[in-house]
């Protein structure tokens, strides 16, 4: 079903038949993706007194609590709050949900010890086919197995993006950056978050609507090239949110 949706003052005619979900789903237990040592998701049944919300269980309905930390339980997106000392809630940063975007395939290069995603392969990749209007960019790294679904990130020190790319970016109006790893900085820093501070333009002029999303999983049937993106949360007063960034593909 083509559709034609204007975001900016812009028009696009994308396929709204053909969604492409590209959050990863919680599950109870260790079978999620994981970092930073924050422990494993939990979905368990209420109880009060003789009520327990579990059928299953003889329970009239299921009603479960779930317990989980959206920096390191799957797709997540976070606003400046993340590094703020105010308080700074997602829910109010993020006040609209369509932006054109462009998907993009990297290869992180190996400095020393590290793997880092270079200012100088965004440039390259955003450069093969340009996007006027681009606001959001959405990063697939190689390699791509389906392994990153349950990965344990924790202690592995996995890729990062050089701090200068993401200066780039705010310069050049990317203003939602979507990967598939579980932070744009090095897993041990010193606390520095270099890069987060440098995208939010953290604590000079912050960059309130700007947001960064974590974890996300990009099938290999994905093509990269131009998408408009629907960004998803849920409504929590928090520094950040479980996500569910979809990509419709443009005609």
């Amino acid at each position: 079903m083509l559709a034609k949706i204007s975001v900016n003052q812009r028009e696009y005619t994308v396929d709204l038949a053909r969604p492409c979900d590209i959050s990863m789903p919680l599950r109870s237990g260790k079978k999620n993706v994981n970092a930073f040592y924050i422990p494993d998701v939990k979905i368990e049944p209420f109880g009060i007194g003789n009520f327990v919300g579990a059928v299953s269980r003889g329970g009239s309905c299921n009603v479960n609590n779930i317990f989980f930390n959206p920096h390191g339980n799957g797709t997540h997106t976070e606003c400046a709050g993340h590094i703020s000392k105010e308080f700074i809630s997602l829910n109010h940063c993020l006040k609209e949900f369509f932006f054109p975007a462009k998907l993009i395939t990297i290869a992180p290069e190996k400095k020393k010890d590290d793997l880092v995603i270079t200012l100088a392969q965004i440039k390259k990749a955003i450069a093969a086919k340009p996007l006027n209007g681009l606001q959001a960019l959405v990063i697939r790294t190689l390699p791509n197995g389906k392994n990153k679904m349950t990965m344990n990130y924790s202690g592995s020190n996995p890729p990062y993006m050089e701090a200068a790319s993401l200066e780039w970016m705010r310069d050049h109006g990317i203003e939602h950056l979507l990967l598939d790893l579980p932070s744009v900085d090095r897993e041990m820093d010193g606390g520095k978050l270099t890069a987060h501070h440098v995208f939010w333009n953290y604590p000079s002029q912050p960059r309130m609507h700007a947001t960064i999303t974590e974890l996300i999983y990009v099938p290999e049937k994905v093509k990269d090239g131009n998408y408009l993106l629907n960004l998803m949360i849920a409504s929590f007063e928090n520094d950040a949110s479980p996500s569910k960034p979809v990509l419709y593909a443009m005609k």
